[in-house]
């Protein structure tokens, strides 16, 4: 990790624990350096919340921003999510493993670059392991599933049964596997985020923020001036603040074992499933997080190298991305 993006700690008064992501970002000040309107919006989509913070002369611009941003995040919420059958992905779920079935080209190239990670991370990153995610169901269960069930999920490849076609400008979608289900959580927020980044810059704004639970981009500067600062919550404490950035035209991906999980004889089972086990992933590592310059990059990253050691995670991450840096958090 390259030194200038590690800064002085800073006290908890100083930072603004926003949402129930990962992140805190710093407070802003009282009187700012420069003429600007700061436009804030939080709004529940794609199972968590989505904090936009835009800075622009005019307070109108920034509204309007604002609202073409969300609808943004909420078109690919309602179009890739597998908790509706309406969705490509519902839809696909449903019937791809007996007929092709027609997808938007949108969420063709989303699954087509979480192939692409699957392929790079050797399996550890998985978007076929759906099934398994329903199984352990972390939000609602209280202890693990039946090991029969989860052992017949265990270590099957589903990415690479995961056929995407082109035909006259849509995707087609087919299933290799009977019990592969397609789970674009591990990437569908990061995609979702450079839209909405780009629809910022489309209408004008330079200066954002816009995070989204474990997933966040920079946009510009902060508006008292210079970057960001952000703050990787504590996975012992969210109250705390473990690790400070100061980030700028860069997106910021984290995937820990602490916010979605439950806790059944003392063992503590995250929502990360180990392709391998079908369970969640086991390691001391509790977060990694990642900075790239893409939010689909950052966020499929970060799950392929969580619960690896700290040198293997930045070597495969160099590996695969430029400019990358990965904080590791056990």
């Amino acid at each position: 990790m390259t030194e200038p993006l590690l800064s002085r700690p800073f006290g908890r008064r100083e930072f603004l624990a926003i949402g129930t992501g990962a992140f805190a970002v710093a407070a802003l000040p009282i009187a700012l350096k420069r003429h600007v309107a700061i436009a804030r919006r939080t709004v529940p989509v794609m199972g968590t919340i989505a904090e936009l913070t835009v800075v622009h002369r005019s307070e109108a611009q920034a509204q309007e921003a604002l609202e073409a941003a969300i609808a943004e995040l909420r078109w690919v919420d309602a179009t890739m999510t597998r908790y509706s059958g309406a969705s490509d992905i519902g839809r696909a779920n449903a019937g791809a493993s007996r007929d092709g079935i027609a997808v938007r080209p949108e969420t063709a190239q989303v699954i087509e670059t979480a192939l692409r990670w699957s392929s790079a991370s050797d399996g550890r990153f998985d978007p076929g392991i759906g099934a398994a995610s329903e199984l352990w169901d972390v939000n609602n269960r209280h202890e693990p599933p039946p090991a029969d069930a989860v052992q017949r999920l265990a270590g099957r490849s589903f990415w690479r049964h995961v056929d995407v076609e082109r035909r006259a400008g849509k995707g087609v979608v087919r299933y290799g596997e009977r019990d592969l289900h397609l789970d674009l959580g591990g990437i569908g927020k990061g995609y979702s985020l450079d839209r909405a980044v780009r629809v910022l810059r489309e209408r004008g704004i330079e200066h954002a923020l816009v995070n989204l639970g474990g997933d966040l981009y920079a946009l510009g500067e902060s508006p008292e001036g210079g970057a960001w600062r952000v703050g990787i919550k504590s996975p012992d404490d969210l109250r705390a603040v473990a690790r400070t950035l100061e980030v700028s035209d860069r997106a910021v991906a984290t995937s820990g074992d602490y916010e979605r999980f439950f806790r059944y004889r003392g063992k503590r089972y995250h929502h990360l499933i180990d392709p391998t086990t079908a369970a969640p992933r086991q390691t001391s590592v509790r977060s990694v997080t990642v900075l790239a310059d893409r939010c689909i990059d950052a966020e499929p990253c970060a799950v392929s190298i969580f619960g690896l050691p700290q040198d293997q995670a930045l070597a495969f991450a160099r590996a695969q991305l430029r400019g990358v840096d990965v904080i590791t958090l056990t």
